[in-house]
């Protein structure tokens, strides 16, 4: 493969990892909001507490992954946020809500606090509704008919279960006492929808792509995939076990969260496998919707240097603020 041939496979990578990333650090934070109203007043500063040093900066790898699309993938870039406009609108929407939100219901008096709190949850609920119906029609090729549209409606659905699941094993690490159980409890709650969904999704799949029924369903293919949903539901029923042993809440509440990680980067695989080398599935490769190889070339030096970074100073903050979380103040 040769240098030129290289270059769109790697920022397709790079592009994949940074919305894996996304998923799984805003998806925690993202499931906190989803679960805010279910707590008492008394509890929901400390799981705003929580997500404190972190929330803002997990949605950096949006941003890098939208920026590697424009300036990687000019071509489908257009197209996909052509595709795309109302729902990624209603997506922004809920993000800059979420953190209008989280700024003033520090500073808000207690009459006010209530309507940051709702402003809070309807930001991550929009934002997380807008994020399962683009990917349900990105990953359909955005087809038309109705079964390509309750393909992506299924998708939007199943992706707040996904986050509640992944606030929940978050909160049960982050958090002590009642508040540490309640979070057992909301991430046990969650495993009905989130097996149902996932269920749902991978027999929906290949009937509404015949690419992908053919990569999953022809020999010896099948077989070398199997390990993907064996590794899903073994990690499904691990955590199900997990969450219910009262053990978890001490030594073992790291578990929770690592194995929602797993379940979530098993369908992330399954969706590379079932897109790669689509860009736009069945439509536009990544070869074909690459820019020029020298403004590949330039963009490259730009990212070994700042993707890397990025790693570093992500890992340090969550190194730094490693343990059970603290009030959440402003001085």
């Amino acid at each position: 493969m040769s240098f030129a041939q290289f270059l769109p496979l790697f920022f397709f990578v790079i592009l994949g990892v940074a919305m894996l990333l996304y998923v799984l650090l805003d998806g925690f934070d993202l499931g906190i909001g989803l679960l805010l109203p279910l707590a008492p007043n008394a509890e929901k500063d400390s799981m705003v507490a929580s997500i404190g040093p972190f929330w803002d900066a997990n949605e950096t790898w949006l941003v890098l992954g939208v920026g590697i699309l424009l300036i990687a993938f000019p071509q489908a870039h257009g197209q996909i946020l052509g595709a795309l406009y109302l729902p990624v609108t209603a997506m922004l929407i809920g993000l800059i809500l979420r953190g209008v939100a989280f700024d003033f219901r520090v500073k808000a008096r207690d009459h006010h606090k209530r309507l940051w709190n709702l402003n809070f949850f309807a930001g991550s609920l929009i934002a997380t509704l807008a994020q399962g119906w683009m990917l349900g029609r990105y990953v359909t090729g955005f087809g038309q008919g109705t079964g390509h549209h309750a393909f992506a409606l299924l998708i939007t659905l199943t992706l707040p279960a996904a986050y509640v699941m992944l606030g929940g094993c978050w909160l049960l690490l982050k958090s002590e006492g009642d508040l540490q159980e309640k979070a057992r409890c909301w991430a046990r709650r969650s495993l009905v929808p989130v097996a149902l969904g996932l269920l749902l999704i991978s027999l929906a799949t290949p009937w509404v792509s015949e690419t992908v029924r053919e990569r999953w369903f022809t020999m010896p293919a099948f077989l070398a995939l199997l390990p993907i949903p064996l590794i899903c539901v073994l990690a499904l029923a691990g955590l199900a076990w997990v969450l219910q042993r009262p053990r978890v809440r001490e030594e073992f509440a790291w578990l929770p969260f690592v194995l929602a990680i797993v379940i979530l980067l098993m369908g992330f695989f399954g969706l590379a496998y079932s897109l790669y080398p689509y860009v736009i599935m069945d439509r536009m490769t990544l070869w074909d919707a690459a820019a020029s190889t020298p403004a590949l070339t330039v963009i490259f030096i730009g990212t070994v240097i700042t993707v890397p970074v990025i790693l570093g100073y992500t890992a340090f903050s969550y190194w730094v603020f490693r343990g059970k979380s603290t009030p959440l103040t402003y001085g």
